[in-house]
């Protein structure tokens, strides 16, 4: 007490505003090694997307995504220093994840706390009522819940003060989550948060979106447990693995005929219309396994056509085929999914028999089906070209 008692007033100030000087408390333990990713999965970005050097988590931004803990937290004071490299970055810090992309889009599930630099307001249209800030946000996503604090949208929890730094400078964020309840601070102070989140025990994540991105002095104190139940805990890991970089098509095999039309866009696939080609099929081959692949069907996707479809073990006629008139082991026509949504296929091959699940986003309007199909024992995974365009997203693998 004695030497902060004689510091100066503008010292003082500078300490509430850094990170190793905010708070002294024992129980806190780094979540990086000075040079190791070890303990983090990259869950479904590019092996270049995320590196570390001398303590700085360096993020390209390069594909959206997310580089998650390999093992999940329930309560928890979480500190971390960031800041972004370009004017308008944007990232953001996952709380209570799941392993993998929830369905359609390439963010985990689970709360999001905001991590935007200044300049993304210039995109804000001042005609229309506030729907994010700068400042640190909290906000519960695909699928997640929670009921904000303070002044909010939706259920989105806006900051009471605008403390944040604009790029180049590092801000300092304490995340606060405790039996369902999460605050966040910023440089210093208690600004947002909410209650009763849903899940409240999952994986914790730094996201990728689109800008670079620097994280330091990331250290964590675990709370004791509540034994939250399972119905608010996030799925465990699986042993998922991504197929799709979201920068390129490395471990792809692109068809000599019709490859033109494949194009690697961010966290999709899309595949432009035209004449029929060759499907995308991945260069290692697969056995007993499970398969996940969302399915993105444009507007004016023709459903009386075959419009996608998801290949195994090498066959050239599709598993899954959503549209009607095809030849897949399962084909699913307007009867039974809508034009303009996405689709979440998840296939599980165990010898001669593959059975299927497919939901809409937010796993949505469940469908099962089961199929014996005269396929090898092992073979690559396609991605099927039916001439329509669709967009094909979050493949994952894993063996039985």
């Amino acid at each position: 007490m004695r030497l902060f008692t004689s510091l100066s007033p503008a010292f003082l100030a500078l300490a509430l505003t850094s990170a190793p000087l905010l708070k002294a408390e024992d129980g806190f333990v780094p979540m990086f090694q000075p040079n190791s990713l070890e303990g983090w999965v990259n869950a479904n970005c590019a092996p270049e997307t995320w590196s570390i050097k001398d303590g700085v988590i360096a993020c390209t931004g390069k594909p959206t995504g997310a580089l998650r803990t390999a093992k999940q937290y329930e309560n928890f004071v979480l500190e971390a220093e960031w800041r972004h490299l370009s004017s308008g970055g944007n990232s953001g810090v996952f709380i209570w994840g799941t392993p993998i992309s929830a369905p359609g889009v390439p963010f985990l599930r689970g709360i999001e706390v905001q991590v935007l630099d200044h300049g993304y307001m210039k995109n804000a249209d001042p005609t229309k009522p506030r729907w994010f800030t700068t400042h640190g946000d909290v906000f519960p996503i695909h699928g997640a819940t929670m009921e904000p604090h303070g002044d909010h949208s939706g259920s989105r929890s806006f900051p009471s003060e605008e403390r944040s730094k604009p790029s180049p400078e590092w801000n300092h964020y304490r995340i606060e989550a405790n039996s369902g309840r999460l605050t966040l601070a910023v440089n210093g102070k208690v600004v947002s948060g909410g209650d009763n989140c849903n899940y409240r025990k999952g994986y914790l994540a730094l996201e990728s979106e689109g800008a670079p991105v620097e994280f330091r002095n990331v250290r964590i104190k675990e709370l004791p447990s509540t034994n939250t139940p399972a119905e608010l805990t996030a799925p465990a890991d699986q042993g998922w693995k991504p197929l799709y970089t979201g920068v390129d098509f490395r471990h792809w095999i692109v068809p000599a005929t019709g490859g033109s039309k494949w194009k690697s866009s961010d966290w999709q696939i899309q595949l432009l219309t035209g004449q029929t080609g060759s499907a995308l099929w991945s260069e290692a081959e697969f056995g007993d396994c499970e398969i996940i692949c969302d399915v993105n069907l444009p507007k004016d996707t023709d459903l009386t056509k075959p419009a996608a479809g998801l290949c195994v073990r090498g066959l050239s006629l599709p598993l899954v085929e959503l549209g009607a008139g095809g030849r897949g082991a399962i084909s699913l026509g307007a009867d039974k999914i809508i034009a303009g949504r996405w689709y979440r296929i998840k296939a599980t091959l165990q010898g001669k028999t593959a059975k299927v699940l497919i939901t809409e986003a937010q796993e949505k309007n469940p469908q099962s089906f089961e199929a014996t199909v005269d396929m090898n024992a092992k073979g690559r995974i396609g991605l099927a070209d039916l001439t329509q365009a669709v967009g094909y997203a979050n493949i994952f693998v894993r063996d039985l």
